[in-house]
């Protein structure tokens, strides 16, 4: 496929709640998105980078700068055969993964609509629905957060993950278990902690989460394996999980003994595969995490999680958790079975809503 146009679109997209983590408070998230065009279709990408550098360096505006003005000229009117090329296009450059992954992910979306393939198919992916749960964000106090985690109960997911952070993390956590002592539940600290808290990980450990994940900072792999061989929760790698060769150093040196995955933090879904591919030969468990998408990256992740080495939910949830309307169609609701089934239609299998789009976006650039 010869690449002929690719658009930029910057859009803001309010919440239906905000979402509190220790990096900060998101009610109206902004991200990017990369249309790409060849041979009379369009592929659709995502490019998570919020507004502010909280889980990345990469903003939107760091985003656009380095699409605009070094990756998509480094394929724009060039043939590009499959989405994997794209690494090797850009090998010039440094970083900016989730400007790479917004980029690939058009890339995927056109290239199973010039082969008539889902996404899932093109991936290798088994599963046609994948097992998810809701991610909670930080609450007022501990009766907030048990009403919340009671809400998604009730609305069928059947994972819950909540926030913490210092001063809102062991009296939370042991309130929500206190409530309910049978459901699954983990914990997210987004690197807000240090070894020298080691003691509260001790007493998490006392709760029978499924999980902790990312308690220190993402170039700390020392230090969350000298904290996992003290606990036995297993911890749950995010951030410092950058690409397929992090992962295999986390577990050789036991940092882990689970794996989050997003596509966006490692620069696609090609490497977020090899990652996979890694972690299944090394019979680590991994699951899919999630970035407040919309339906075009929430589409990606799930035929991600389609792939037989995600064993254990992924938060990625339906669409009305997050917005009402989503941009894209259509909209993805939870099953009986706290499942979201994969979309089968060809690309990503969903369609972009012209209407809504333009409601929500701030800047539209057009390169050829």
């Amino acid at each position: 496929m010869r690449i002929e146009r690719i658009e930029l679109h910057h859009i803001s997209m309010r919440l239906k709640n905000s979402f509190i983590t220790s990096f900060g408070e998101e009610l109206d998230r902004e991200c990017l998105l990369v249309r790409v065009y060849s041979e009379g279709l369009d592929g659709w990408g995502e490019c998570v980078a919020s507004r502010e550098p909280g889980f990345s360096y990469e903003t939107v505006e760091t985003a656009w700068h380095v699409l605009r003005d070094f990756f998509i000229p480094a394929i724009l009117n060039r043939p590009v055969s499959h989405p994997r090329e794209l690494k090797q296009h850009l090998q010039a450059y440094k970083g900016h993964p989730l400007a790479r992954a917004g980029l690939e992910l058009a890339l995927w979306d056109l290239r199973g609509k010039l082969d008539g393939k889902c996404l899932r198919a093109l991936l290798g992916g088994e599963k046609h629905s994948v097992a998810v749960g809701v991610s909670v964000g930080i609450q007022e106090n501990p009766e907030a957060m048990i009403e919340k985690v009671g809400e998604y109960l009730h609305n069928g997911y059947g994972r819950i993950k909540i926030k913490i952070k210092p001063g809102a993390d062991l009296d939370v956590v042991r309130a929500v278990r206190d409530s309910y002592p049978d459901i699954n539940l983990q914990v997210d600290a987004n690197a807000a902690y240090a070894l020298s808290d080691a003691p509260l990980f001790k007493d998490l450990d006392s709760l029978g989460l499924s999980m902790i994940e990312q308690p220190f900072a993402e170039d700390d792999l020392i230090d969350h394996a000298e904290l996992q061989a003290q606990i036995n929760t297993p911890i749950c790698l995010d951030e410092s999980i950058r690409n397929h060769r992090h992962a295999g150093q986390a577990i050789a040196i036991k940092a882990c003994e689970v794996i989050n995955i997003k596509s966006g933090r490692v620069g696609g879904l090609t490497e977020a595969i090899a990652i996979h591919d890694r972690c299944v030969g090394e019979r680590v468990p991994v699951w899919c995490g999630g970035m407040l998408e919309t339906g075009i990256g929430r589409a990606a992740n799930l035929a991600l999680a389609s792939l037989p080495g995600f064993t254990l939910p992924g938060d990625i949830s339906a669409s009305d958790r997050y917005y009402d309307p989503d941009i894209a169609e259509p909209r993805f609701t939870l099953n009986s079975d706290s499942t979201i089934d994969v979309p089968d239609k060809p690309g990503l299998g969903v369609d972009v809503i012209q209407e809504e789009l333009e409601r929500v976006t701030l800047k539209v650039e057009v390169l050829t």
